[in-house]
């Protein structure tokens, strides 16, 4: 079996998964983040017990051949030569939500370069691992001048357990402004500032490090012969399930907070950093175009604090779509995908009354949003969804009655991250495809004409620029003429 700590921004899981990538047992705790000073950072001394007492609880029950970690891209730790030392970090980890000075926000733009060296545009508060390296140099120089290694969230993690460290291509390619994965380099900031000293060899995914460290093995009663790999970024690890899982050629949509998109299709020439557009890495190295954007905020908006349990029915979405009934983007902050949309989302028709009417329109809504994703990434046949959007089947359907040229696949396991995480450990001796149960959403039969020419309708409103909708909304005729 195999070991897999997911650590994500709110919460942090520790699972036993079997070679498979079928999840066993999973615990977790909150992530927790304390203030500053020096900036707020997570408390990584506290969430280091947690790890290692629970990995030893669960090695009780479950015999591990494996331990592998997942992150979120926006995470990296610097630390010293010396894993046992407290939490092994020279500097607390930034927590990436907290808005940036603004000198440190204003001297970091003209350093970051291409759109190729970042992969992304420049993201809100503290985001970004080279932007973190800076903002921790400008205001903490003699503590910066005495770290050893600068590493990504999982080797941090895999650091932790068998003093080995690494750096770790997918993980380096999720927005973090220090390697441009196109080329396949350093960006010319790690150069520019002298940052080479902190990164350690590359490792893939899949390699193991070494085993845990014996004194680490002594204090916590853990297997002494654990593997330790080096891992890699969770949305990579999403993705790399559905390779092993023998699929080439496809799209694969995760939503929760953040609708993500990953295709290996996508040219580089059409990625648009003004509309969420990332250049991301596989688990190979290779390049992945993805997209961002914050679906789930925009979700929990139109529906409300507390949408209804309860599915969708048919007639519901009808009305909808009968009456013209749109949420138009964006609701939340930033563009999303829609340039110049921050903050002036806004309805448009009759009132959603009921809470299941906005419930619908919800859905809806991330449906066309990620129908606007699959359009932006390419063209892809296969459509692999996965996530929290998926516990209601409007959604699904909705987006295969959008998109009647593609195949349009779902689903179900909420624990995509941990499964191919733990895959990992089978790659090097993986000898068929490992096993992925895909759902096909039910037909919209009878809504699917009048369903496509209000995506149509919806897609010209969204794109209209925020002032013109209105005069598009005078001039435009009867959904059913």
């Amino acid at each position: 079996m195999v070991a897999v700590l997911d650590v994500g921004k709110t919460n942090v899981k520790l699972s036993a998964a079997d070679a498979d990538g079928t999840i066993i047992e999973t615990l977790s705790v909150p992530n927790p983040v304390l203030p500053g000073p020096p900036w707020r950072h997570h408390d990584l001394d506290a969430l280091g017990e947690w790890v290692f007492e629970t990995l030893a609880s669960l090695s009780r029950r479950h015999v591990f051949s494996a331990f592998v970690a997942s992150g979120h891209g926006s995470g990296g730790v610097l630390t010293g030569a010396d894993p046992n030392a407290g939490d092994g970090a020279v500097l607390p980890m930034i927590d990436y939500e907290q808005p940036l000075p603004a000198d440190i926000r204003d001297r970091y733009a003209p350093l970051a370069g291409s759109f190729l060296d970042r992969g992304s545009a420049t993201m809100h508060g503290a985001t970004h691992q080279a932007r973190q390296l800076y903002w921790m140099e400008e205001r903490e120089p003699d503590a910066f001048g005495k770290a050893r290694w600068y590493l990504g969230l999982p080797q941090y993690w895999a650091w932790r357990l068998s003093g080995v460290a690494a750096s770790e291509t997918s993980f380096l390619g999720a927005q973090s402004h220090l390697w441009n994965v196109a080329a396949r380099r350093w960006a010319p900031i790690v150069g520019a500032r002298g940052w080479q000293r902190l990164m350690p060899p590359f490792a893939k995914a899949w390699q193991t490090l070494g085993p845990i460290r014996p004194e680490l093995a002594r204090r916590f009663g853990l297997p002494g012969e654990l593997a330790v790999l080096t891992g890699g970024h969770d949305s990579s690890l999403n993705h790399y399930r559905y390779h092993a899982a023998g699929l080439r050629d496809f799209t694969v949509i995760s939503t929760g907070t953040w609708i993500v998109g990953f295709s290996g299709s996508t040219p580089i020439e059409r990625l648009d950093e003004h509309r969420g557009m990332t250049l991301n890495s596989d688990v190979f190295g290779n390049r992945l175009g993805g997209i961002l954007t914050m679906g789930g905020r925009e979700f929990s908006h139109i529906a409300g604090n507390d949408p209804p349990a309860d599915d969708v029915p048919a007639e519901v979405l009808a009305r909808l779509i009968g009456e013209r009934i749109f949420a138009l983007p964006s609701f939340g902050d930033d563009d999303g995908l829609f340039p110049g949309s921050a903050a002036a989302g806004r309805f448009v028709g009759p009132p959603a009354e009921s809470a299941m009417e906005r419930k619908a329109l919800a859905l809806l809504y991330c449906a066309l949003l990620t129908a606007e994703c699959l359009d932006a990434l390419g063209d892809d046949r296969l459509v692999v969804l996965d996530g929290s959007f998926l516990r209601d089947p409007l959604y699904a359907q909705s987006l295969a009655a959008l998109l009647p040229e593609r195949e349009v696949r779902f689903n179900l396991d909420s624990y995509g991250v941990a499964a191919g995480a733990a895959l990992l450990a089978g790659h090097e001796t993986r000898r068929h495809p490992a096993p992925l149960p895909l759902g096909e959403p039910a037909d919209l039969t009878e809504l699917n004409p009048d369903l496509c020419r209000y995506g149509a309708e919806w897609r010209n409103l969204a794109r209209a620029a925020p002032s013109k909708r209105d005069e598009f909304e005078q001039t435009k005729g009867s959904f059913h003429g």
